[in-house]
């Protein structure tokens, strides 16, 4: 071990790998008896939700429900992950190859509206858009009474992920518990009364569409298959996706009869619904299997679940939830306002009062949102509205957007200990290979795959929407979130089984590139995300050359994959290549106004505070534009003060982002001011994100910059409450991991870190840093080190698992 010493200067990358050497997946789960405990994690209410978007959400990665809690008229409105409208269509457009040399040609000539009118004509994806993720339906208690409602409370219990309803009719208490069960992967409804007066409900299973219903003697089960119409923007037409599902009703006295294609209960105790949902979806082939019998699967699951009496079911699903969400504690000061209901406390802060203690619920409900849309036993990743979703043409049809926002889902992932939720999203990831190649081959001419700024569950790969759609690079892009977590577990397993995905995107990355007239190695066709700027000439253009954004998406890509290559000991020769090519990429440049430029050449923009801002890769989530270089770090802080300046952040996950640039800056304060304006103006009362409307991304972006305000581990660094806001004083948080197959557990007071423990999984070197000093020492596997507040090294023990 070494001594703490004064920290001299950022490390390079050479040091970055010497000091997070390879290592095998050994994940802490950090819930080893210690000090700190979990605080109260819970959304509450005192009245029921009147609009979906004041529901309560219960997922398991598969299946999503939203609970609105109505004594009366409940209503639990059911999803499935995979139940889209469409099919698998190949919309490579065919004229794209042909016309790409004439296209880059323009391009760099600047002619950019004749290069947008050739793509309008022969890039578009046939067809350019797809279809929508759509509801499987929705459970209706109907209860006819008019007594007073007393002792009404509502409410989402974070740790055990059961939403809770309490009230009192004729002095007859009525408690509901719902629950999305992942280890029996059904949602199960628990009614009980505790009074006079039993329970008298009318249960009903609806979908609007494509669906009927029938009663078979204790379950009401719903048959459908999605029919499309014809839709030359979409698609043909025809009889797609086939689904069904099934409703269980078991009851506790009283009776339980047929009402038409309802179910009745009268005078029970005690009602238990078991729900399931599935399709004839197949992830391995991205399409319907019409050897799948959605209904079988259905009855299959609840015959399983039904062996289990209903306390057995909770009791399995909260040991599996807590399991996974109790890794992380958070707990950042609590005032007179964190006793009030969540709807309150939200109003409270648009009146502009401080409540720090909602920011740790909305970091932990974040990483709830993340476990109920992206983990076993669902096969997809979250979409942008995880899993939850009431619409039949969903908000941008709640695709998997692949320009920030998918990205942006799996933001907190790792650093807040949630890191199985990485799988679907790895499997997607490779699936996607086989239409992604495709596109490369058939749009490109290159080897590898890529895909453009949006896909389905169905593999579609070709240019969406319009011009502004021509983005090859996200698919590059898309590969960040599953090498990060190779730096995070350092799972040499799990970087063995991406590396065709990295290869694959590397290897359409070197052939994309073409030389510039300026000489560099670029990318070309371009585009900064969904904006434009000004020509010389006043027009405003969407298509270039050389944006920065690829530019740093290419670098990181690179980069990457040399890594993955040196640590795996294959493909030396290529990597060869990739060295030459990157001595060969253009700089990052800072414009006229002290900002990144955005473009290749110093364009002005018409809409200067536009939501996206991609040419800030390279601070976050990337670690292109540290403190070690001070003229981009400095241009980076202008360009969101710039964007800013012009009205920008005005969506729930642009602001998000926000907070993450600001806390890379290792600005606390600005970073907090965002939080709280993301919690104040683009924050339901349910704590879902606004766009507007609903969209999950900023839920999950906001998760990560919390954690990124305590923890930071870029450039071969632990960094310590790196963004530590005035706001917080006092405060501890347990279990956020950090790159390098470390955990850390810390508390502070006064601002001032108190004490600090660090888990290592393996034999590894540690950079321990608290403002300007460091601990460097030499980690054990499954040892845990304990530091004061001035990283005085005062204990180290095994792990005992």
């Amino acid at each position: 071990m070494k001594n703490k010493f004064k920290l001299p200067g950022l490390l390079s990358l050479k040091t970055y790998l010497l000091v997070f050497p390879i290592g095998f997946l050994s994940l802490i789960s950090c819930t080893e008896k210690y000090e700190l405990k979990q605080p109260d994690v819970r959304l509450w209410y005192n009245q029921p939700a009147k609009v979906w978007e004041e529901a309560l959400p219960v997922g398991n990665g598969r299946l999503g429900a939203m609970v609105f809690g109505q004594p009366f008229a409940e209503r639990i409105q059911v999803n499935e992950e995979s139940l889209w409208a469409g099919q698998p269509i190949n919309n490579n457009n065919p004229d794209a190859l042909g016309s790409l040399d004439e296209l880059r040609t323009l391009l760099f000539q600047e002619k950019s509206i004749e290069a947008q009118r050739l793509v309008e004509l022969n890039f578009l994806g046939t067809p350019p858009r797809i279809r929508s993720y759509q509801p499987a339906g929705n459970i209706f208690l109907i209860r006819d009474s008019t007594a007073k409602v007393d002792d009404y409370y509502r409410d989402l219990m974070l740790e055990n992920g059961i939403a809770t309803v309490k009230y009192s009719l004729n002095k007859t208490k009525y408690t509901q518990e719902v629950f999305a069960s992942a280890p029996d992967n059904v949602i199960a409804i628990h009614i009980v009364s505790e009074g006079n007066e039993g329970i008298d409900l009318q249960i009903s299973l609806k979908r609007e569409k494509d669906a009927s219903v029938q009663i078979e003697n204790n379950q009401i089960v719903l048959t459908g298959q999605i029919i499309d119409e014809p839709d030359p923007l979409t698609g043909p037409g025809g009889k797609h996706m086939k689904f069904a599902s099934l409703l269980n009703v078991d009851q506790k006295g009283g009776t339980l009869i047929r009402d038409g294609n309802c179910l009745r209960v009268e005078g029970s105790s005690e009602v238990t619904l078991l729900y399931t949902v599935s399709t004839d979806y197949n992830i391995n082939s991205l399409n319907f299997d019409r050897s799948i019998n959605p209904l079988k699967v259905c009855k299959d699951i609840i015959e399983e679940a039904e062996r289990k009496s209903y306390n057995q079911l909770k009791m399995d699903h909260i040991k599996d939830h807590a399991s996974i969400f109790n890794r992380v504690f958070m707990h950042l000061g609590k005032n007179e306002i964190s006793n009030l209901p969540t709807d309150q406390r939200i109003k409270a802060l648009k009146e502009a009062k401080v409540d720090p203690d909602l920011a740790a619920l909305y970091f932990q409900f974040g990483r709830y949102l993340l476990m109920g849309s992206s983990r076993k036993p669902g096969k997809l990743p979250a979409n942008l509205q995880g899993v939850w979703n009431y619409q039949y043409k969903a908000p941008w049809n709640a695709d998997f957007h692949t320009n920030i926002n998918l990205q942006m889902n799996y933001w907190p992932a790792e650093v807040a200990n949630i890191p199985e939720a990485l799988i679907p999203l790895s499997n997607f990831m490779d699936k996607l290979m086989v239409p992604g190649g495709k596109t490369a081959k058939e749009m490109y001419g290159a080897r590898g795959w890529t895909f453009h700024h949006l896909t389905d569950p169905f593999g579609r790969t070709g240019v969406m929407d319009g011009p502004w759609g021509l983005t090859p690079m996200d698919g590059p892009w898309m590969t960040f979130p599953l090498f990060r977590h190779y730096e995070f577990t350092m799972d040499t397993v799990y970087l063995n089984q991406i590396y065709p995905i990295l290869k694959g995107s590397l290897l359409f990355g070197l052939d994309f590139l073409t030389q510039s007239p300026e000489g560099y190695l670029v990318s070309n066709p371009s585009h900064s995300p969904e904006n434009r700027y000004f020509l010389p000439d006043g027009e405003r253009a969407t298509l270039t050359y050389a944006s920065t954004t690829d530019i740093q998406v290419l670098t990181a890509l690179f980069n990457n994959f040399l890594i993955a290559s040196e640590v795996l000991g294959k493909d030396p020769d290529l990597s060869n290549e990739v060295k030459d090519a990157l001595k060969k990429f253009p700089p990052i440049k800072v414009g006229q106004n002290g900002t990144i430029q955005e473009w290749f050449y110093d364009y002005d923009e018409p809409e200067p505070g536009h939501r996206h801002m991609s040419h800030l890769l390279g601070l976050y989530p990337l670690n292109q534009m540290s403190s070690g270089s001070p003229e981009l770090f400095e241009a980076a802080r202008n360009t969101i003060e710039y964007r800013l300046s012009h009205g920008g952040g005005h969506t729930g996950w642009s602001r998000a982002w926000i907070i993450n640039l600001y806390a890379r800056l290792f600005d606390g304060n600005k970073a907090w001011e965002h939080l709280h304006l993301l919690l104040a103006k683009s924050t339901q009362n349910n704590l879902f994100d606004t766009h507007p409307p609903f969209q999950i991304d900023g839920n999950f972006g906001g998760t990560a910059g919390i954690a990124e305000m305590l923890l930071q581990s870029q450039g071969g660094f632990i960094n310590l409450l790196p963004a530590l806001p005035e706001k917080w004083p006092d405060g501890y948080v347990k279990g956020l991991r950090a790159r390098g197959g470390f955990c850390i557990d810390m508390k502070w007071e006064n601002n001032k870190l108190i004490n600090v423990v660090v888990y290592s999984d393996y034999l590894n070197h540690c950079n321990l840093k608290y403002q300007d000093s460091l601990y460097e020492f030499d980690t054990k596997k499954d040892f845990k080190y304990e530091f004061d507040g001035n990283l005085n090294l005062f204990n180290e023990n095994a792990i005992h698992r």
